[in-house]
């Protein structure tokens, strides 16, 4: 018996048993869906496959995005037997009885391409059986992973492996694969719905094909319906549109009720959104954004704690991230609030439109050549850490704006005191010029 599946992408449409992910598997690189850095025209991988000039390459991305399904093409393309390896399933002793078989192959002229899922779960020394068999290119290996291989998987197989990473799917992608999948369930649906699947999946094309075949099954009359989908995601689905009104009603929610410093609101519609599948860099920027404009200085790790979330949710994903997205809602509630630094700001961009402007006062001009400095540049400049109390007694604003005041701090939180030492230098430096200071 042949441990080689000639044929990797043989119709199996046909034969409803099997899980509507694999009869939806397409069988060309115009079907697939997806990964267009890698696989539009002209891109490096595409390149490669179609002049048939594929060296061993391992896919690393989040589940559901084609990796098997790539290497399935892949492999008929360039009219390679495929073996399919899952790591959870095989050992030495099975590795070296295909890397035996694959030698033998290449001897007859046949290429031999190993396709291994979860290559991460392949401990050293079954990672190692492959390597004499990749560097003579008896076989040509196609490793798939979750995980970042430069942690996963052995230098001296990663090395001669180029790694492409996959991107999850875009909502679009997935919505024009459920389509697609319509007539398999012999369905009709509206695009709301599907939507809603779409933005549910978070990218993997497995899933929703698996919420589409449970809801199908429980639909009737040919339609399928908004109960069954909702009782195949087991929670109740939410009115959302990330392109439409109830997007920004949601964001609009969250922001006046961190601004309100109403706790309890706020995580409530954090958590709609959250349920709803919404981006979570997009509602970690607009946190950072209630950070600066909302609690400003007077709070000043309010940003610190955003931007830390912010990071948080890239480096851990969902849902991990989304508790780092809860801390960060309730810092900002029971913030002290000032907008003061964002008024500031709105008063200079005001100063700017209504006032000449003027050249820089020579006194605040470096003078980097002799001429620039015979013409007068920094005559009058003083230097603040060569005064006692560092606080020079020049004016710094154009001539015009001259006792202008754009920020004015409130007497809430930390800006309090910036209030108080504001004050103190407003104060100081309405005294007279000391002529000894220059």
């Amino acid at each position: 018996m042949s441990l080689f599946d000639a044929n990797p992408l043989a119709d199996k449409t046909a034969d409803a048993s099997r899980p509507l992910a694999e009869r939806m598997r397409p069988a060309t690189l115009e079907d697939f869906v997806g990964q267009q850095h890698i696989l539009g025209p002209g891109k490096p991988l595409r390149a490669q496959i179609e002049q048939d000039q594929l060296s061993s390459i391992i896919l690393w991305g989040p589940p559901g995005v084609g990796k098997t399904t790539l290497a399935r093409i892949i492999a008929h393309l360039t009219h390679c037997d495929f073996i399919p390896f899952s790591a959870v399933m095989s050992g030495i002793k099975e590795i070296k009885a295909v890397m035996a078989d694959a030698e033998r192959n290449r001897r007859a002229g046949r290429r031999t391409l190993i396709f291994i899922d979860e290559i991460h779960r392949f401990n050293k020394a079954q990672q190692d059986a492959f390597l004499p068999y990749v560097e003579r290119g008896d076989v040509i290996l196609i490793g798939a992973t979750t995980e970042n291989p430069s942690f996963e998987v052995i230098s001296a197989l990663l090395s001669r492996t180029k790694v492409y990473m996959l991107k999850p799917l875009t909502e679009e992608e997935i919505l024009a694969l459920l389509q697609r999948a319509l007539p398999v369930v012999h369905m009709d649906a509206s695009k709301d719905l599907l939507k809603q699947i779409a933005i549910y999946a978070n990218g993997d094309a497995r899933t929703a094909y698996n919420i589409l075949e449970l809801a199908a099954a429980a639909s009737k009359d040919g339609h399928l319906s908004a109960q069954a989908v909702e009782d195949s995601l087991q929670r109740k689905m939410l009115l959302y549109d990330k392109a439409g009104e109830e997007h920004f009603n949601l964001i609009s929610a969250l922001h006046k009720s961190v601004r309100s410093s109403d706790v309890d609101a706020s995580l409530y519609w954090l958590g709609r959104m959250l349920e709803s599948g919404e981006d979570r860099l997009y509602i970690a920027r607009r946190l950072v954004r209630m950070a600066i404009e909302d609690i400003g200085l007077a709070d000043p790790r309010a940003l610190e704690q955003a931007i830390a979330a912010m990071q948080a949710v890239h480096f851990l994903g969902i849902p991990e991230g989304d508790l780092a997205l809860g801390q960060l809602a309730i810092y900002l509630a029971v913030a002290p609030k000032s907008d003061a630094s964002y008024q500031a700001l709105n008063r200079v961009m005001e100063a700017i439109e209504t006032h000449p402007a003027e050249p820089v006062p020579f006194h605040l001009r470096n003078a980097v050549t002799p001429l620039m400095k015979h013409f007068g540049y920094s005559a009058g400049y003083q230097h603040a850490h060569k005064l006692e109390d560092a606080l020079p007694e020049m004016e710094c604003l154009p001539e015009s704006l001259v006792g202008a005041r754009f920020y004015e701090p409130t007497r809430r939180g930390a800006e309090e005191r910036i209030a108080s030492r504001l004050e103190e230098i407003r104060e100081r430096k309405k005294k007279p010029p000391n002529p000894a200071r220059k």
